[in-house]
C-alpha cells in the first residue's frame, strides 16, 4: 500500500462530509464510512468501535470482518489491542498483532488472517468516544503519514459522533444527540431543588463543519485566530503584575504555549490534510491532552489547564461561540461547568437557581459559595458539560444528587409538584419565624444561622435566626487575587455587625488550607490536606495574617460585643497561643486609642476527637465552644468527607459517635461553657432533634433549614425523645436512627 498524499486525505474527508450531509440512518452512515476509509487507504479491513458504556466497547461497523460480528463483539476497556487504545488514548501500530502483549483473538470476527493492525482513538477534548482500526493481510507496519492521516479521519469521526450523525444505529451504545432526555447521577454538594435552563460557564464549542473545503482559506483563518489569541494573551498578562518566583514562571509558561511554533505547525499540517481550522485546533488539543494525562510529572499534568484554556480561547475566536458573542443568560439559569472558582461563582450571584459541576467536592470553594448563596449544587455529574447545551431545560435535585437534562414531560411535571410542595412548606415555616423553638416538654432550643457573605445577612430576619453561629471569614480571602487590606476587612466586619442589629455574630478566623487554597498562596502538595497545614495551624505559622484579621475585627466592633472563634483546634497549646495573640492585639489597639469592644467572647471549634479529651483547663478557658460536625465526624470515623465511596458509609446517629458527643456535652456542662453544633447535620431535622435531646441546645445551620427544624421541634417532646435514644442504646443497637424515625412517625 502506498503512503497517502494530501490529495488522498482531502478526498476522503470530502467524502465523509458528504456522508454527514446526506439523509440516512446512523448505521448506514457507519457502514459507508468504513467502506470509504478501507478503499482510500488500500486496506482489507476498517472497523469502528464505540463505547457502549464507560467500560465497554462495541464493534459498530466494519468493512472486511464478518458482518454478523457487528453489535455482537464487545471488549472491556483495556482488553485486547482495541481496548488498549481506548484506555491509554494512544495509537497501536504493529505488523504482527497476535504477538502483541494483551492481544485477544475474537473468532467471531475472522480477523486472524489480518496481522497488520493500526488503531487510533476517536476522542474529543479528553472525552474518548471509541477506536478506529484498519488491518491488512500483509504483515507490515503503517507509515507515519498513514498513521497521521488516520488520526485526522478519527478527529472527523469524533465530531460526527458529537453532532449525532450515528444516532439511530442498531446499537444503543452511541452517544446521545443533544435532543434526548438524560438522567445524570452525581452527588449532593448543596441541598435544594431547582428548575430552569442551562447556562454553560464555558460554552462548549460545537464544530458543525470539521472538514475544510479550501486549505488556503482555513490556514488564513487559523493564522488570523492565532494572532488574535496572542495579542489577547499578551494584553492580559501585561495588565498583571507578575512579580518574581513561581507566579511569574507559571504565567510566562502560559505565554510560551500561546507563541509555540510547534503547536501552530501541527495545526497547519492537519489543515493541509483536509480539516477545518477549528477541527485542527481540537485535534491537537485532544492529542496533547491524552499525552499529558499519562505524564508522570505532576508539573506537566498541571499544564493541561493552560493547554485547555488556550485551545478553548482559540476555538471561540474561530467559531464566534461563547459568552462574549452577545448570548443572553436565560431566565432561571442553572450554571453548568466542569468546575468553577469562588470569585466566578460570586459574580453570577443570586441570579443562578442552581449549579451542576462535573468535578468539585462537598468542601470545595464552589460548594461553600453555593451554600452561602443558598442554591442547590450537584457535583460529580459525569459528562454534563458534554451533553448540555445553552438553553436546555434542566432539573436539579440537590437533595438526591440527581440532574434531569431535557426531561420528559411526566418527569418535569412531577418535579414541579415537588418544588410547589416545598414552597408551600416554606410558607408554613415563615409563620413560625417569630415563634421560639420550644418542644411540647418546654425545652427551648436556640436557632442560629451560618453565613459568609453580606448577602446572607437579610436571612437573619427572614429566617428568625437568633444570631450568626458561624460567620466564615475565608470567603473574603478566597474571592480576591491578593490579601485583602485590614481597612477593607474592618469595614466589611462592621457592616456585618450593623446588619445583625444587635444579634450575636460568631466570627471564625481564617479557615484555609485543605480544600480551601487561596489563589495567591502557593499550594501545598500534601498527601492528606484535610489533616495537614490548615486553619489555626496556618494562622499560628503566618501570624501576620492572623494579627491583621484580629485587628480588623477589633476595629469593626466599635463599642459592640465581639465573638471570635478559632478553627480546627486540636491541642490546648494552639488555643492558648491564639488567645494570647488576640489579647496582645486588644492591648495594642487600646494603646493606639481605638474604640474597644464592649465585651469580648473567645471560643474554639471542636473538630478533632483529641479535643474531647483536652485538660479541664481548656474548657474553662473558652467562653463558648462550637462543634464542627463535618470535620469531627470524618476524623472520628476516619472517613474522608470528600470521598464519595466512604463519606456516606457512617451514620451520624451511630451510638459510638453519640457517645463522644455525650462526653463533650458533659465536659462543657462541668465547665459551664455554652456549647453549640454547626455543620450539615445540624440542619437536618432528625439529626438536629437528636442533638437537642442529647443536650446541645444551640444549633447553627443554613437559613433555609431553620424552618423545618423548628417546625419539628415544636411538635415533639425533647424529653421523651431522649428516653427513646437511651432505650435504643440500652438495647445495644449500633444506630438510633431506626427507633427515632419510628417514634417521630407516631407523633
Amino acid at each position: 500500500m502506498q503512503d497517502r498524499t494530501d490529495s488522498d486525505s482531502r478526498k476522503l474527508l470530502k467524502r465523509l462530509k458528504e456522508i454527514l450531509a446526506a439523509a440516512g440512518g446512523g448505521q448506514d452512515r457507519l457502514d459507508q464510512i468504513t467502506h470509504h476509509i478501507a478503499d482510500s487507504m488500500g486496506t482489507e479491513v476498517c472497523s469502528i468501535y464505540l463505547f457502549r458504556d464507560a467500560d465497554t466497547l462495541e464493534l459498530c461497523a466494519t468493512e472486511g470482518l464478518r458482518p454478523e460480528a457487528v453489535h455482537q463483539t464487545r471488549l472491556r476497556l483495556g482488553e485486547g489491542l482495541v481496548g488498549r487504545v481506548a484506555r491509554t488514548g494512544r495509537n497501536v501500530n504493529t505488523a504482527n498483532a497476535p504477538a502483541q502483549p494483551g492481544f485477544r483473538f475474537m473468532p467471531e470476527t475472522g480477523e486472524e488472517v489480518f496481522p497488520a493492525f493500526l488503531g487510533v482513538p476517536i476522542q474529543r477534548v479528553g472525552e474518548r468516544l471509541g477506536v478506529l482500526v484498519v488491518q491488512c493481510a500483509t504483515a507490515r507496519q503503517f507509515s507515519e503519514d498513514e498513521v497521521y492521516g488516520l488520526e485526522v479521519v478519527a478527529m472527523v469521526l469524533a465530531e460526527m459522533t458529537e453532532l449525532g450523525a450515528f444516532q439511530g444505529s442498531q446499537s444503543d451504545s452511541l452517544p446521545l444527540a443533544h435532543r434526548f432526555p438524560l438522567l445524570v447521577r452525581g452527588a449532593t454538594g448543596q441541598e435544594g431543588v431547582a428548575e430552569g435552563r442551562v447556562w454553560l460557564h464555558e460554552a462548549r464549542v460545537v464544530i458543525a463543519n470539521p472538514v475544510g473545503d479550501d486549505p488556503d482559506k482555513e490556514l488564513a483563518r487559523l493564522h488570523e485566530g492565532v494572532e488574535t489569541l496572542r495579542e489577547t494573551v499578551d494584553r492580559m498578562l501585561g495588565a498583571v503584575d507578575m512579580g518574581d518566583g513561581d507566579h511569574a514562571a507559571v504565567l510566562e509558561t502560559y505565554r510560551m504555549f500561546a507563541h509555540s511554533r510547534s503547536w501552530l505547525k501541527r495545526m497547519e499540517e492537519d489543515i493541509r490534510l483536509g480539516l477545518s481550522a477549528e477541527a485542527a485546533v481540537e485535534k491537537e488539543q485532544s492529542g496533547a491532552r491524552a499525552r499529558l494525562e499519562m505524564a508522570a510529572d505532576p508539573y506537566l499534568r498541571d499544564r493541561l489547564h493552560d493547554l485547555d484554556d488556550l485551545s478553548n480561547r482559540l476555538l471561540r475566536i474561530l467559531t464566534g461561540q461563547g459568552h462574549d458573542t452577545g448570548a443572553e443568560m436565560p431566565e432561571r439559569p442553572i450554571l453548568v461547568a466542569r468546575n468553577i472558582g469562588p470569585a466566578e461563582l460570586l459574580e453570577y450571584g443570586r441570579r443562578l437557581k442552581g449549579v451542576v459541576l462535573e468535578e468539585g467536592s462537598v468542601g470545595s470553594h464552589a460548594a461553600i459559595v453555593a451554600r452561602a448563596l443558598a442554591i442547590p449544587l450537584v457535583i460529580h455529574a459525569t459528562r454534563i458539560t458534554t451533553e448540555a447545551l445553552n438553553g436546555d431545560p434542566i432539573l436539579v435535585d440537590g437533595d438526591q444528587g440527581v440532574v434531569h437534562l431535557r426531561p420528559e414531560e411526566t418527569v418535569h411535571k412531577a418535579f414541579l409538584d415537588k418544588i410547589a410542595m416545598q414552597a408551600e412548606a416554606q410558607d408554613r415555616y415563615a409563620d413560625l419565624r417569630d415563634q421560639p423553638a420550644t418542644g411540647t416538654c418546654g425545652t427551648t432550643i436556640q436557632m442560629f444561622m451560618n453565613a459568609g457573605l453580606m448577602a446572607d445577612l437579610p436571612s437573619l430576619e427572614g429566617s428568625g435566626a437568633e444570631g450568626v453561629g458561624l460567620f466564615r471569614t475565608e470567603l473574603q480571602f478566597l474571592v480576591r487575587s491578593h490579601v485583602p487590606r485590614r481597612a477593607e476587612l474592618a469595614g466589611l466586619y462592621a457592616r456585618v455587625m450593623d446588619n445583625a442589629q444587635g444579634k450575636p455574630v460568631m466570627f471564625r478566623t481564617l479557615d484555609i488550607g485543605s480544600d480551601k487554597v487561596l489563589p495567591y498562596m502557593k499550594p501545598q502538595d500534601e498527601p492528606n490536606p484535610a489533616m495537614g497545614w490548615r486553619a489555626i495551624r496556618v494562622g499560628l505559622d503566618k501570624r501576620g495574617v492572623l494579627r491583621m484579621q484580629l485587628q480588623a475585627l477589633i476595629r469593626a466592633s466599635v463599642g459592640r460585643p465581639l465573638h471570635v472563634m478559632f478553627p480546627f483546634i486540636a491541642d490546648i497549646t494552639e488555643y492558648e497561643a491564639a488567645h494570647r495573640i488576640l489579647m496582645q492585639e486588644m492591648a495594642r489597639e487600646q494603646r493606639l486609642g481605638h474604640s474597644m469592644p464592649s465585651d469580648i467572647r473567645v471560643g474554639a471549634m471542636l473538630e478533632t476527637p483529641s479535643l474531647a479529651f483536652a485538660p479541664k483547663r481548656f474548657f474553662e478557658m473558652c467562653d463558648f465552644i462550637s462543634i464542627g460536625g463535618n470535620d469531627l465526624k470524618q476524623f472520628f470515623f476516619a472517613a474522608d468527607r470528600e470521598n464519595e465511596r466512604v463519606r456516606r458509609r457512617y451514620d451520624t446517629l451511630n451510638v459510638s459517635f453519640l457517645s463522644m458527643l455525650r462526653q463533650i456535652i458533659a465536659r462543657c456542662a462541668d465547665a459551664r461553657v455554652p456549647l453549640s453544633i454547626c455543620g450539615e447535620d445540624a440542619g437536618r431535622p432528625v439529626e438536629a432533634l437528636v442533638f437537642a435531646a442529647l443536650g446541645i441546645h444551640r444549633l447553627s445551620m443554613r437559613p433555609a433549614s431553620i424552618g423545618p427544624v423548628k417546625h419539628l421541634i415544636r411538635r415533639i417532646s425533647i424529653v421523651e425523645l431522649a428516653r427513646v435514644i437511651e432505650e435504643a442504646e440500652a438495647e445495644g443497637l449500633t444506630s438510633v436512627r431506626g427507633p427515632v424515625t419510628a417514634w417521630l412517625a407516631r407523633q
